[in-house]
């Protein structure tokens, strides 16, 4: 009865088109309402004590440095460097944008940043060397879902605090399989290429080569001192938000030049409004959260899949199928913190690593994000591409073919996770 109530309340709240925060309200004052709990202290008080969080300091500081990127230069640059590497061979735009995306992935976190970014900058020019529009945007949209996978990660910071993991352990952990993402599109963008007539583009130099790489040398660093900090403990993964945003300014206002002061106030204002939409969502859902443990809802869900306990693999198939089923109706966001509470004690008792489960899960949440009707990614490089809903979703397709099908081999051999997540924490 609690689970159906807890389902009921918020699924019938989106439904009303309550916004998402608000609906996870709803939801917690149902079920208090059921369990005779109900007293308005308690929610204001989880309200706070769910923003309340020095690990959520990394969502805001992000948020800022992904803006700074794409107005300071440093996105336009790591395209640069991937068109003067393998803008020559046959598809060579295609491999661009997925080497952009995996670069980009590396500096901001943010999908909807780094998509829009790309769409904007090489869609237009993969339809002038002769590709379809559909599968060039398609592409593009599939290689903006990496960011949230390569570290930093802002899926991976809400994700680690709603489930009391390890952000350090999972950043760490999610380099591998982001790599593997980009390299499933690379196969994929390969089979759906090789026969549309496009044309080459002339090879780089060494020369320009060489410019290249000296012209992004600041923006290629970030990524290597992001790791490094991480990997040897100089920084937390809140601390490295601070230092990917500071070092954007400086790079983007003193070295490239291409921000001045009088673009901060618009910047700081962008990151804050989209900081304070996200920060609200982790608060409301903390009071569901703690409903959720209150009402025992855990327990009952653990011993509804009881049976797949004992069966690890066909344990994340499932829960696996589900979160794609939910991710075509919820943003990332949501999902993450909606899904994170009821799960984590179910993998818990299976005997799972959260922290391998994080990984898919959030890889799982990220193709939500390409995934029609609400899929936010998929929309914003619609209307940046230029192209109708419906074109988009054939060109997508076979991208999100090829990351199902990476993720299906996480699931099948867990050591692409553990294995390099040991190595770089070791």
């Amino acid at each position: 009865m609690t689970i159906l109530i807890f389902t009921a309340s918020l699924l019938g709240a989106m439904a009303l088109g309550m916004p998402i925060a608000f609906a996870l309200l709803v939801c917690g004052v149902a079920l208090m309402l059921h369990i005779g709990l109900f007293d308005s202290q308690i929610i204001a008080q989880n309200l706070i004590n769910g923003a309340d969080s020095f690990p959520l300091l990394a969502v805001p500081f992000f948020m800022l440095a992904g803006e700074i990127m794409n107005a300071g230069g440093l996105a336009r640059r790591i395209v640069t460097v991937a068109m003067t590497l393998v803008g020559h061979v046959r598809g060579g735009l295609g491999y661009v944008a997925i080497l952009a995306s995996c670069l980009l992935a590396s500096l901001s976190g943010s999908a909807v940043a780094d998509a829009a970014a790309l769409a904007a900058l090489i869609v237009p020019m993969m339809v002038k060397a002769g590709h379809s529009r559909a599968h060039s945007a398609g592409l593009v949209a599939a290689g903006g879902i990496i960011a949230p996978v390569i570290p930093p990660s802002i899926g991976f910071v809400i994700f680690g605090v709603a489930g009391g993991v390890s952000i350090s352990k999972l950043f760490l952990a999610g380099i591998v399989p982001g790599l593997m993402l980009g390299m499933g599109l690379a196969v994929a963008w390969w089979y759906v290429s090789r026969n549309d007539g496009s044309e080459r583009q002339a090879r780089a130099s060494l020369a320009e080569i060489g410019k290249a790489l000296v012209d992004g040398f600041w923006a290629l660093m970030l990524p290597i001192i992001i790791i490094v900090g991480l990997r040897f403990g100089i920084f937390t993964p809140t601390e490295a938000a601070v230092v990917v945003a500071v070092y954007a300014l400086i790079v983007a206002t003193f070295v490239y030049k291409e921000l001045t002061l009088k673009d901060l106030p618009r910047l700081f204002t962008s990151a804050a409004i989209t900081t304070a939409i996200v920060m609200f969502l982790v608060a409301a859902a903390l009071v569901t959260s703690w409903l959720i443990t209150v009402a025992e809802i855990t327990h009952e869900i653990v011993d509804l899949v009881q049976p797949l306990i004992e069966h690890k693999t066909l344990l994340m198939i499932a829960i696996m199928v589900i979160v794609v089923i939910v991710g075509t109706a919820l943003d990332m966001t949501p999902t993450i913190l909606i899904l994170t509470p009821v799960l984590m004690p179910v993998i818990k008792a299976a005997g799972i690593d959260p922290v391998y489960f994080g990984v898919l899960f959030i890889i799982n949440n990220s193709i939500g994000l390409i995934t029609p009707p609400v899929g936010t990614v998929l929309n914003v490089v619609c209307g940046v591409s230029k192209i109708s809903m419906e074109e988009i979703i054939k060109g997508v397709t076979p991208f999100m073919i090829a990351q199902l099908t990476v993720l299906f081999l996480l699931i099948l051999f867990p050591i692409l996770v553990t294995g390099p997540a040991r190595w770089f924490a070791s």
